[in-house]
């Protein structure tokens, strides 16, 4: 039995040829064979059949276009589809499909922002569930990066839409971006902030099956290979403490910072019952979205103070709160208001003000910032103490090895401590 049929239509000259759908019996559209004859038609026919019908200025195999027609003419289930797409990607013909009210049809964008929504975000919640340390002042600063960067990028693509190749074209854009009235290009650090910022919502999409693929497993970030923070000389930070300082409370939390290696924001949060004997009760951290909080790594540590007269400063600089000296009052007060400490530019301002006051440049001054002193603590503490008992003060966790041992100090290596603090900086002290 022929797989088509050749007739005649009406009084038309040519003879006409009907393919059968091999999946469903019936006869596909006639097609004109542009032959007189019955025998040139058939003979047309068979080559149409093993080459393939004319088909919109082309040409298509019989078999495929019986799969086509069945297709649309069958009920097709959600079952069927997932089928068909599997089939399909198991082929390599379909590298990415997005079925109607699947998780990853949501838009890009949309995903994103609601990601570091502090008040929508499954991902927030889930981290304060688990009381892992996570700041609104952090996520606040994410949503600004997904504002600006990733929605003008990707404004209409969907979720499940995102592939590598999506991924590389936005390192591409953000390798060739240029920003500010100089038109400079972002430093490495930036652009990897900006990746990161979309990293850990895709890859949290994957953990959680809202995705088929991991889209950033692949993802090289840039390199971190940045200029070292400028840290000053001992010999500068003496002539740094010489100067006359125009805040009091700004000239203790710089020193206060040198000698200890606190952060700018844990010095915001220090209260009055945070000071001990001989050493600070590091257990908060200040800032300005999240206002008194937990530490930057959600511990607490006890960081040794062995220099009397910063001690004696910290006390006295607490006794002047004008709201009221209480246990719970910021040593670093704000004029302004009993429920916050003074802000972090102060700090800086000092700073700078005493680096030119002490012989540098207003340019060669703005290359420090306070968070130098930590740098500074570290860089000449380091030689004098092993890992363990240095992060056991700056509360670095980079080394989990040594986590479990930080918070233990026996008398012994408090002595250590304190003993290298005296030894690398009571000489860049005022004398009282």
């Amino acid at each position: 039995m022929l797989p088509f049929s050749i007739f005649l239509r009406g009084n038309r000259p040519f003879y006409y040829v009907a393919f059968k759908n091999e999946l469903t019996g019936d006869y596909f559209p006639a097609i004109s064979t542009k032959k007189t004859t019955e025998r040139e038609a058939e003979r047309q026919a068979w080559v149409w059949y093993r080459e393939g019908i004319p088909y919109r200025g082309g040409s298509l195999d019989i078999k495929t276009f019986s799969l086509r027609d069945s297709v649309h003419r069958a009920a097709v289930s959600q079952a069927d589809a997932v089928y068909i797409v599997d089939e399909l990607k198991r082929r390599r013909l379909v590298l990415s499909c997005v079925f109607a009210g699947a998780p990853d049809s949501v838009s890009l964008a949309d995903y994103l922002t609601e990601f570091w929504d502090w008040d929508r975000s499954p991902y927030i919640r889930e981290k304060l569930r688990a009381e892992h340390s996570i700041h609104k002042n952090y996520v606040l600063a994410m949503a600004r990066v997904i504002r600006n960067y990733w929605v003008p990028f990707f404004p209409s693509l969907l979720l499940g839409e995102l592939l590598p190749g999506e991924l590389d074209r936005f390192v591409d854009h953000l390798s060739a971006l240029r920003v500010g009235d100089k038109k400079e290009r972002l430093s490495n650090v930036r652009k990897n902030d900006i990746l990161k910022a979309g990293v850990v919502p895709l890859r949290w999409a994957y953990k959680k099956s809202k995705i088929d693929i991991d889209v950033t497993r692949n993802l090289i970030f840039f390199s971190d290979q940045t200029a070292k923070r400028l840290i000053l000389s001992p010999q500068q930070a003496s002539a740094v403490f010489a100067q006359e300082w125009e805040d009091r409370r700004s000239y203790i939390a710089n020193m206060t910072a040198m000698v200890t290696g606190l952060r700018a924001g844990e010095l915001q949060g220090l209260q009055s019952c945070d000071l001990g004997d001989g050493c600070l009760l590091v257990r908060h951290s200040w800032n300005r979205y999240d206002k008194l909080k937990t530490t930057k790594t959600n511990s607490e540590r006890k960081v040794e103070l062995p220099f009397p007269f910063v001690l004696q400063s910290l006390h006295y600089i607490a006794s002047l709160n004008p709201h009221g000296f209480r246990p719970d009052s910021f040593v670093f007060w704000s004029s302004h208001s009993a429920y916050k400490p003074m802000e972090q530019k102060r700090f800086i301002v000092g700073l700078r003000d005493s680096l030119m006051s002490s012989g540098l440049s207003e340019e060669a001054a703005r290359k420090y910032d306070f968070h130098s002193w930590r740098h500074f603590f570290t860089t000449y503490m380091r030689p004098k103490l092993e890992d363990k008992l240095l992060q056991s003060q700056t509360g670095h966790k980079s080394k989990k090895m040594l986590l479990r041992y930080s918070d233990h100090v026996i008398p012994r290596e408090r002595d250590k401590i304190r003993a290298a603090q005296v030894e690398v900086f009571s000489a860049l002290l005022p004398s009282g």
